[in-house]
């Protein structure tokens, strides 16, 4: 029976106990692991600069020859270690492979902290005898542990991502686990190979078996400062909304101008169009449209110097105006007919069963808009069966789809887009042009409808936008 994989990674970082790991996994006949073969500073080990025939040079101009020439090893597992700052073309090459086995090693990201601080202080990375051991009292430092401790938690993200989203799993072992045999030879038994170790090795020691507050100088410092770091991130945002894609199709660049205008729906796409068309001279029908990324690719080669921008709009407003344009008109170039029966039938949204008429007024636009509100809330949450349209999608969410091909340059506001295109004219040499028409008018207002029941309502459905562009309550244009 064939072996599951042809060679493995271990995903670490330093003081997680991977050298101690390692030396493990070298005692196994058939197994070789050949240290940080990517850090970018040595290979394998400190002070080396060639393995396998490779050298540092090789490797930087194609560091696939090196993962080659571990395979080609006749008789034996390969490995390395990998850490978050390792050359970034093997991470993606190593996820990928299928046949390459993932193991996952991690500590407590405040002993890491302190363990690596130790060794930088005593130049001690390495212990092989407690006769040779340095000791160092070292001082915490908040600012510099929470930069640590986000990129632990980036990296992390990154691989979870990566295996789920390619249906693979990792064998994932703690720092604890490094010392269990059990644990050891479970691993052994994870990479497909016969050999079991008989005990741990003895090569390697650990190097501060003291507690933290004998470590540490300003021990009380470091524990008020822990505490006030919200460990289970209370303060999160949940957001079950579907991801969007970039919407490249969708991106309109101007007729001559280095323009590119990433629109969101629901905001005054009409009104910027009308803006970019005057900014040459000609009419909205001039303006460039249906890119792919390959076209758009060429768009940005042949305009040095362009600008791309997209326009984000207050969360109440954007909605009232969805309401308005897709929800209340039974027909029409915008309207949303089946959806429309659905919210009247299903989430009861007191929808006027013929349209908008001559009585519809202030009060039964309020409740109806009310519920539609109620009903974003749950679809936006993932709590619906209807499909959550780009129109009323989360601006934050279409902003991250766009980041898969390009982010903008600026993100504009609505209610003051007038300042913010003067502003984006001048970054491309040109005059000031001031955009024609103001915010879309309905036959009843948001201004006459306003009140803080709404705001609220469109506070819980939008709260990561309300959060990610600072909006207060809408106050009107």
């Amino acid at each position: 029976m064939s072996r599951p994989f042809d060679s493995f990674v271990i995903f670490a970082e330093m003081r997680t106990g991977s050298n101690f790991l390692e030396a493990n996994l070298n005692e196994i006949p058939g197994v070789v692991c050949h240290g940080e073969a990517f850090n970018p500073h040595f290979i394998g080990q400190k002070n080396r600069d060639r393995s396998l025939g490779v050298t540092m040079a090789q490797r930087a101009a194609d560091p696939l020859r090196l993962v080659a020439a571990m395979k080609a090893e006749p008789g034996v597992l390969p490995g390395f270690r990998f850490f978050h700052d390792h050359d970034p073309r093997v991470l993606d090459h190593v996820l990928a492979d299928r046949r390459c086995a993932k193991v996952v090693l991690t500590r407590n990201p405040v002993d890491s902290y302190v363990s690596r601080k130790i060794a930088a202080e005593t130049g001690q990375w390495k212990l092989t005898d407690m006769k040779h051991q340095r000791s160092a009292r070292v001082r915490f430092d908040a600012a510099e542990f929470e930069a640590h401790l986000t990129q632990l938690q980036q990296f992390q993200q990154t691989l979870l991502h990566a295996l789920q989203s390619s249906g693979q799993t990792a064998f994932y072992l703690s720092y604890e686990d490094v010392g269990d045999l059990q644990v050891l030879n479970g691993l052994v038994r994870f990479l497909g190979v016969e050999g079991r170790l008989e005990s741990v090795s003895g090569k390697l020691k650990k190097q501060n078996p003291a507690p933290l507050s004998e470590k540490v100088s300003n021990f009380d410092e470091m524990v008020a400062a822990l505490s006030r770091l919200d460990r289970f991130d209370l303060t999160r945002t949940p957001n079950f909304e579907p991801r969007k894609g970039p919407m490249v199709p969708g991106y309109v660049a101007a007729a001559r101008a280095p323009l590119l205008f990433m629109p969101i729906k629901g905001g005054p796409v009409a009104r910027v169009e009308g803006w970019m068309a005057a900014l040459d001279a000609v009419d909205r029908d001039a303006l460039q449209r249906n890119f792919n990324q390959k076209s758009l690719r060429q768009w940005k080669r042949g305009h040095p110097g362009h600008r791309s921008f997209t326009v984000v709009t207050h969360p109440l407003e954007r909605a009232h105006d969805v309401f308005w344009t897709r929800i209340l008109p039974v027909s029409g170039p915008n309207a949303m007919p089946t959806l429309r029966e659905t919210l009247r039938r299903d989430y009861r949204v007191p929808l006027p069963e013929e349209g908008p008429g001559p009585g519809y007024g202030r009060d039964q636009h309020r409740v109806g808009f009310l519920a539609f509100l109620e009903f974003l809330k749950g679809n936006l949450g993932g709590q619906t069966g209807i499909r959550v349209d780009q129109a009323w999608a989360s601006q934050s969410t279409l902003l991250q789809g766009m980041a898969q091909f390009a982010l903008p340059d600026m993100v504009l506001r609505a209610e003051r887009l007038v300042e913010d295109l003067a502003m984006l004219s001048a970054q491309i040499g040109r005059h000031a042009l001031a955009p024609s028409g103001t915010t879309a008018e309905h036959p009843v207002p948001l201004s006459d409808i306003h009140d803080d029941a709404l705001e609220a309502a469109a506070r819980d459905a939008y709260h990561r936008d309300y959060l990610m562009f600072g909006y207060r309550a809408w106050r009107g244009a």
